[in-house]
């Protein structure tokens, strides 16, 4: 290499000797040249004696700013020869070159990965040391850049400088409105090269990408699940496998579930350590990711943004509304490889995964039961607390869910949305319709193994075993009556307090359950819904119903344990105990005649007023 002076000779050979024989008397950084050591003082005193004619902005070289007044000016005077794109430093072109001729020179000493520029290397270099310079002077969370610190620093601020102009939502960060305008736009620029299919991020299409990786497990649907893999299918997927494990550094070390970035390592620590730093400041929830805090302050402020084109119904994040869509496409992209089912959305898939593997991860403290969600475990929880969250405006009644709570509030209404296509009755849920479907089909699915009594639910057998154990777990506490159920409880406890929370609006009339009241009102509309299919005679209720059946068929399921004598109803057969016992329930207030059944005692009253 040629130079027209001698002096730049002995410069420049100061490049190959290493020599730097000026040197800054502050930081003791060194120098080939002197006009390079002036220039680096000016760090240390933060004079900037160059000062921009246009705009007014200062520099601390004359170098810095001739580059900056190209900005002015609009003038890049170094080209890039392949793409014509315009740089207004040389070293600027020199780097952007590298992305068409794909050179990365700077590699990592700890793991190969190369880079196109030395300063992105060091930033990397910063993983493997765990160095985080900058810290958040707030949470005292560190980084790797000073960038990513200042767009942490808006978490703590909520600024958001960043706004989309079609609905008006602020982003942390620029990249993250340009995503998001590609929902209104309908860009999805990541397409699938073997189906075809877009994307609006190239991770979800990575995401995507494992669908047809895993082809060969879920597409042969006829292999055995216990038939060993053919070779080349078995070593493409142990290959694709120890390729995902090298992307995905960062272990957890409770679960060993691994992640690409420390970020996504630190977020499923929370899971563990139940933290959830970002906290709603109206109702106080906390969550372990700030968009999940963003999503949930739309529940308070009632914004939908996301909107299905099919129904119009509104959701408050994109992922949502693109799940949603499925119920309209019938798209099912997540099969489990053990049955081959499909499922709309990945969460749906691993909950079905537990079916399987029989793993309830959610194990109740109090009493151990497990749980394969975490959202039944706080609704078990609610058990021993006693805690009722959800409480009915209309008669202060507590629920655990609020499912329990819309039902129960139609007894109120009257809204009954669910009919039987058979007989025309309404129910106000729509497991109430299941079960009534059963009187008309005759099944009883679960029988008890003492009896041989059949039950069209399996609450109602549980509830029945207790008449051959005798057990009654809940004893009222005014008169020691025992019930089978807390709700029989309840309504026991009614005739003590005298409460009648449930009135006919027809004439006025009260009672203390709703199944009584829904009863009575058949009285005023003459309605009998329950018809016999031998005779045609109605009824207002299913086991009257049942009793008259037995006319018919002659069955006499009632026995007596003194004589043998069988009977049709179990009120006849308490009757017909009294013949044994002696016993007459009924007196004559009047001459203390008794008798064993009220109509005996109610003709008997006659002889008196006669």
């Amino acid at each position: 290499m040629g130079f027209t002076q001698s002096s730049h000779l002995t410069v420049h050979q100061q490049v190959h000797t290493g020599e730097r024989p000026f040197s800054c008397s502050v930081c003791g950084k060194g120098f080939t040249s002197l006009t390079n050591l002036t220039s680096h003082q000016l760090v240390h005193t933060d004079k900037r004696l160059f000062k921009c004619s246009d705009c007014g902005k200062s520099f601390k070289s004359t170098r810095n700013l001739r580059r900056h007044q190209y900005i002015h000016s609009s003038q890049s005077p170094f080209s890039c020869s392949v793409c014509s794109k315009g740089f207004t430093r040389s070293f600027s072109l020199l780097r952007h070159q590298r992305v068409h001729t794909e050179e990365r020179p700077f590699p990592c000493t700890k793991c190969g990965k190369r880079f196109s520029r030395s300063c992105s290397l060091q930033r990397h270099q910063q993983i493997h040391s765990a160095e985080n310079p900058f810290i958040c002077f707030i949470c005292g969370k560190g980084f790797t850049q000073s960038a990513l610190l200042l767009r942490h620093q808006r978490v703590h601020s909520t600024e958001r400088p960043f706004i989309c102009s079609e609905c008006g939502i602020g982003f942390i960060q620029s990249f993250q409105l340009l995503r998001h305008q590609r929902i209104h736009t309908g860009e999805r620029p990541f397409i699938c090269s073997q189906c075809g299919k877009g994307f609006t991020q190239s991770y979800h299409l990575l995401r995507h990408q494992r669908v047809h990786d895993l082809n060969p497990l879920v597409s042969n649907k006829l292999r055995r699940l216990n038939d060993p893999l053919p070779y080349s299918e078995q070593s493409n997927l142990e290959g694709q496998k120890a390729s995902r494990i090298r992307e995905k550094q960062w272990k957890c070390g409770d679960c060993g579930k691994r992640f690409k970035a420390p970020c996504e390592l630190e977020i499923h620590r929370r899971s563990h350590t139940g933290e959830k730093p970002f906290t709603c400041p109206d109702c106080g929830k906390g969550f372990s990711q700030l968009s999940n805090l963003v999503t949930h302050q739309k529940i308070h402020t009632g914004e939908r943004p996301f909107t299905c084109s099919e129904c119009g119904k509104g959701f408050t994040d994109s992922s949502r509304l693109l799940t949603h869509g499925r119920i309209h496409t019938g798209e099912r992209p997540f099969t489990c490889i053990e049955c081959g089912k499909r499922f709309g959305d990945s969460s749906s898939l691993r909950r079905h995964k537990r079916v399987h593997t029989g793993e309830r991860s959610f194990a109740c403290s109090v009493c151990g039961k497990g749980f394969t969600l975490s959202s039944n475990l706080r609704r078990h929880q609610r058990i021993h607390t006693g805690q009722r969250p959800y409480t009915c405006s209309d008669c202060g009644k507590g629920f655990t869910r609020s499912s329990h709570l819309l039902i129960h509030q139609r007894v109120h209404t009257g809204e009954r949305p669910f009919t039987c296509t058979v007989c025309g009755k309404g129910f106000s849920a729509s497991f109430t319709l299941q079960n009534h479907q059963a009187v008309h089909t005759g099944e009883r699915s679960f029988t008890c193994s003492v009896c041989g009594k059949g039950f069209t639910q399996l609450s109602t057998l549980l509830r029945h075993r207790a008449v051959h154990t005798g057990e009654r777990p809940f004893p009222c506490s005014v008169c020691g009556k025992g019930f089978t159920r807390s709700t029989s409880l309840l309504t026991h406890q009614r005739i003590h307090s005298g409460e009648r929370p449930f009135s006919c609006t027809e004439c006025g009339k009260g009672f203390t359950d709703s199944s009584s009241l829904w009863k009575h009102r058949r009285v005023h509309t003459g309605e009998r819904p329950f018809t016999c299919c031998v005779c045609g005679k109605g009824f207002t209720e299913s086991s009257s119903l049942r009793a008259h059946r037995r006319v018919h068929t002659g069955e006499k399921p009632f026995t007596c344990s003194e004589c043998g004598k069988g009977f049709a109803d179990p009120s006849s057969l308490r009757k017909h105990k009294q013949v044994h016992t002696g016993e007459r329930l009924f007196t004559c207030s009047e001459c203390r005649k008794g008798f064993t059944e009220s109509s005996n005692l109610l003709r008997h009253y006659g002889s008196h007023t006669d």
